[in-house]
């Protein structure tokens, strides 16, 4: 007989195909299995639609089975009406005699509600199979209910003497650290978050789009900070391609620390993930107030002796490995 800890690896696997669309919502994924063979399988649909659970029953063929099987789930069944009615409902109403839940949902309104109209119905829960797995699958989610901020991930290129631009650029445009499959990373993640955030002086140096033009996805939300107002509707940050939200005085006070300001601002949206691209200063100044909680740092092939230096981070390496001719180093918090 298959342990739990199979079933519920699976779950997370499946969720990972929600990401990007389920926002705010986060991506569950659920597998039914009946006499150790599973018979139904789901995921979080885009926001909106359906939840994990309620694609796993829709998914079982012969309905009859639910009774006599065992449905897992990443995150606890939700027990309040919201875009959908709620999962712990559907799931006493096809008398699933078992539930296993990889960790519990703290949102307020769930919040082991979902665990208790479960097991007052008669069902057997189960609860913590792979926990530290299924909330680091829910992190996003978590973060922006627990700290009521953004999962904020930093991302820069830096040279392999630790420049992310040179002193002084011809054209204005980027200049390119890291080769293209690089790139096309970096793109594909900006279609699983939120929202993207640079500076003033990246928009005026490099004049860029931030939309996934190189990955096929949602373009994410862009945030500018603009202080003084110096970016006028020409730039291309600020054509139809995705919503663009521009942050000034009127917005935040500056002579303060601003990232605590701008998560606020960004919670108040209802954006719970976010790529800080830079420039140096704002990408410092995030790492200065301890606002992050991921950073991804491409390094090129390449020297340029001088230029503007990259930010200072400490915290604990994660990952490390090759993109052909460039290093990505992925790093987490202390």
């Amino acid at each position: 007989m298959r342990s739990h800890k199979t079933y519920i690896r699976r779950c997370i696997q499946i969720a990972k195909k929600g990401l990007g669309t389920t926002r705010p919502n986060p991506m569950v994924g659920a597998v039914i299995v009946c006499d150790d063979k599973i018979i139904g399988e789901g995921f979080t649909s885009a926001y909106g639609g359906n939840h994990a659970e309620v694609n796993a029953i829709k998914s079982v063929e012969d309905k009859t089975l639910l009774s006599k099987s065992t449905l897992y789930v990443t995150l606890e069944p939700c027990s309040h009406f919201g875009k959908t009615p709620p999962c712990s409902d559907l799931i006493i109403k096809h008398e699933i005699p078992e539930v296993i839940i990889g960790c519990i949902d703290d949102n307020p309104e769930v919040a082991g509600k979902g665990v208790a109209k479960l097991k007052s119905s008669g069902c057997k829960v189960i609860v913590g199979v792979l926990e530290d797995e299924c909330k680091a699958l829910h992190k996003r989610f978590f973060t922006f209910h627990n700290k009521k901020r953004p999962y904020i991930i930093l991302k820069w290129a830096e040279t392999n003497d630790s420049f992310i631009a040179p002193k002084h650029k011809d054209e204005q445009k980027p200049f390119w650290i890291t080769n293209k499959h690089s790139r096309q990373l970096a793109h594909k993640w900006r279609a699983e978050e939120q929202a993207i955030l640079v500076g003033t002086n990246t928009v005026l140096e490099d004049n860029p789009s931030l939309t996934v033009r190189d990955w096929t996805g949602s373009n994410p939300i862009r945030i500018v900070l603009d202080k003084d107002s110096k970016l006028n509707l020409g730039f291309d940050v600020f054509n139809d391609a995705a919503e663009t939200i521009k942050i000034t005085k009127n917005d935040i006070d500056f002579q303060q620390p601003i990232a605590h300001q701008i998560c606020t601002l960004l919670f108040n949206r209802n954006i719970n993930s976010i790529i800080i691209e830079g420039g140096s200063i704002t990408l410092q100044t995030f790492i200065d107030e301890n606002l992050w909680d991921e950073a991804r740092i491409f390094i090129g092939n390449t020297k340029f002796k001088d230029g503007v230096k990259a930010p200072d981070l400490k915290g604990v390496l994660i990952l490390e490995t090759k993109i052909e001719t460039d290093i990505l180093k992925i790093y987490k918090r202390d």
